[in-house]
Formats: C-alpha cells, structure tokens, sequence
C-alpha cells in the first residue's frame, strides 16, 4: 500500500479490525520510510460495475461518490456516518447482487431514495430534490406532502 504521505511502497500492518457493519477491513499501517500511520478499508467486491447514465453516458460505479452524496443529504440530521456507511453498504450489496453489471444511474438513485425514506424524512426529501431536479418552492411542497401522508398511514 503507498504511503498518502511520502509515495512509499511499503507499509506494515499494525492493526486489523473488520468494521461495525462487518461489510470491510479497518486496517491501521505505518510507512517503512517516513513512520507515518494511516487507516486503509478493504471491502469485498463481487463484480465491477457500470452507471448508466442520460444519454447513453456510462461511468464506473463510485462508491465514495454515493457516500458523498448521501452525507450531504444527512448532513445536520440525527444520522451518524456508520448509519450512512451501512445504508451505502446495503445498496452496493443489492446492486453487485443483482446480476446486471450496468446499473442505470435512476435505479440507484431510487435505491437511495428507499433507505433514506426509513432512515429520515428530512434527507429524504433533500435527496429527493436534487435527484427529482425540483426547481421552485412548489416542488418542495408537493413532495413534502407526500411524505407526510405516507408518514400518517
């Protein structure tokens, strides 16, 4: 593994540890030339997979990238990053799983969409306006209300 500090080859393991939701490896390592410690996550990956994205675009599936996204829905929300990491987890399980290496770009985010409606209501519906591309305060509106009677039944 390269040291991120000086661009070393070699670093020893100094702890290994599998992470709260069992889904990666924490691993702490020391640099054999600066000393300096760093934490490395190895993670299972079954298949590689492709985004489909508008316009027939197709990317490499990011999983740091839906983290990313799904943070900032969360952010100032009662959501840890383990709960975040878990939800993110569930959803690169589902899709590795489901036997089609191109997964459309919609799908994933509907996926999302289904684990933050059971985590929180308010980055749900953050989430909700940036994927949905709402434009005006109505958007807002509309879909809060949706939220809500599905919350009252």
């Amino acid at each position: 593994m390269r040291c991120p500090f000086c661009a070393h080859e070699a670093s020893q393991v100094k702890d290994s540890r599998p992470t709260e939701d069992g889904a990666a490896i924490r691993r702490r390592r020391q640099c054999e030339a600066c000393g300096a410690r760093f934490t490395t996550f190895e993670r299972i990956q079954l298949r590689d997979l492709t985004v489909l994205k508008s316009e027939d675009k197709r990317e490499p599936f990011d999983r740091d990238k839906l983290v990313r996204s799904v943070s900032i829905a969360c952010r100032k929300r009662p959501i840890d990053s383990q709960q975040v990491e878990k939800l993110v987890s569930g959803i690169q399980r589902q899709l590795e799983t489901g036997g089609e290496s191109e997964i459309a770009a919609q799908r994933i985010g509907e996926l999302v969409m289904d684990g933050l409606k059971g985590l929180d209501s308010v980055a749900y519906i953050r989430f909700a306006s940036v994927y949905k591309d709402f434009t005006e305060a109505r958007d807002f509106e509309e879909f809060a209300g949706t939220v809500n009677e599905v919350a009252k039944q």
